[in-house]
C-alpha cells in the first residue's frame, strides 16, 4: 500500500497548483515534496502530474485519485476534530472573502453578532472586487452575488437565496417622462444598465412570463450603488437588487415601476474548499451566515 503521508503531499501540491506554493504552505523542501509526490507515482504505478520547467497539471488519473485523496483527508480531519474535541467550541481563524457591495449588504450586520457568538473565533473578511483564487490564497469561505450560474469550479457551493431586482426611478424622471405601462414601454425610456446588460433587459413576471427589452443607453456602470446614484439623480430608469433600493422606495426617492414585473434575481452563494467545511469554525461560520442570511 502507498505512504498516506504521500497522499498528503499530493493534495496539497494539487491544491496550491504547484510544488513550490505547497513547500512554502507546508514549509518543507520542494525538492521533499517533488520526491513523496514522484514515490507515490511509482507506487501507484500511474502518472498523476504532469510537470516541466514551465508548466504544471494535473493528468486525467491524477484528478480522479485527487477527489478520493481529499476526502480522505477530510474523514481524517473529522476524526481528529471529533478527539480533540473541536466540534463542541469552534476556535481558530476563519478567512472570507467578499465583493465589496455584498460585504456592506449582507455580511455587515451579520459578521459582529457572529463575534459575539464565537468568541474563539477569528473572523477575516477581505472585502474586494478583484478575482479571488480562494484555494490560492488561503480563503476558507467566499460569498459571492451573482446573475447566472457559477460555473463548476469544484468549489464546494451552498445557495444562501436570491433577491428579485426591482424597476425604479426617480419621482423627477418619470414626472419629466412618464410612466411606462408596460415592459413595452421601456423601449422608449433612457436607460441606466450594466455592460452585463447592454442588450437589455428580460423581464420576468411571477406567472413564468417573460419579455425582453431594451431601454436606450443614457449611462453604463457595472456597479449597482452609481446606477442607484445615477437613479436618484433623475436620469433614467434602472433595474436594482431589492435590498439596495428598499429604503429609497419607503422613502419615495425612487419609484418601483411595473410592481408585477422584476428584471432576474441576484443569487447569493457561498463556496468554499472541499476540506476547509469539515473544520468546525468553518461549519459554524456558514452555518451562522446560511441561517441569518435574508432571502428576498
Amino acid at each position: 500500500m502507498a505512504n498516506l503521508n504521500d497522499f498528503t503531499f499530493f493534495v496539497h501540491v494539487v491544491d496550491h497548483k504547484g510544488f513550490a506554493p505547497a513547500a512554502r504552505a507546508l514549509n518543507v523542501p520542494k525538492s521533499t515534496l517533488s520526491k513523496r509526490v514522484a514515490e507515490l507515482e511509482r507506487d501507484l504505478g500511474v502518472r498523476l502530474i504532469n510537470r516541466t520547467s514551465r508548466r504544471f497539471s494535473v493528468t486525467e488519473t491524477g484528478e480522479d485519485f485527487y477527489r478520493h485523496a481529499a476526502a480522505m483527508l477530510v474523514e481524517a480531519e473529522a476524526a481528529e476534530n471529533v478527539v480533540k474535541g473541536k466540534l463542541a467550541e469552534p476556535t481558530g481563524a476563519v478567512r472570507i472573502t467578499a465583493s465589496v457591495p455584498t460585504a456592506q449588504l449582507s455580511l455587515a450586520p451579520l459578521l459582529p453578532q457572529l463575534a459575539l457568538a464565537y468568541p474563539k473565533v477569528r473572523v477575516m473578511l477581505h472585502a474586494t472586487d478583484r478575482f479571488v483564487d480562494i484555494i490560492q490564497e488561503g480563503f476558507d469561505l467566499a460569498v459571492r452575488d451573482h446573475f447566472a450560474p457559477l460555473p463548476d469550479s469544484g468549489l464546494v457551493q451552498r445557495r444562501l437565496g436570491s433577491q428579485a431586482k426591482l424597476i425604479v426611478a426617480s419621482p423627477l424622471y418619470l414626472e419629466r417622462s412618464g410612466v411606462p405601462e408596460s415592459p413595452e414601454d421601456l423601449e422608449h425610456h433612457e436607460g441606466l444598465i450594466t455592460s452585463f446588460s447592454s442588450e437589455g433587459w428580460v423581464m420576468e413576471r411571477a406567472d413564468g412570463s417573460t419579455v425582453a427589452i431594451s431601454p436606450r443607453p443614457r449611462f453604463v456602470a457595472d456597479e449597482s450603488r452609481v446606477l442607484r446614484e445615477a437613479a436618484l439623480a433623475g436620469l433614467g430608469i434602472t433595474t436594482l437588487p431589492g435590498k439596495l433600493c428598499e429604503e429609497e422606495i419607503e422613502s419615495g426617492a425612487l419609484v418601483r415601476i411595473l410592481p408585477d414585473w422584476t428584471a432576474g434575481k441576484v443569487t447569493t452563494t457561498i463556496l468554499m474548499p472541499h476540506r476547509r467545511g469539515q473544520l468546525p469554525s468553518v461549519r459554524a461560520v456558514l452555518d451562522f451566515i446560511a441561517e441569518r442570511f435574508v432571502d428576498g
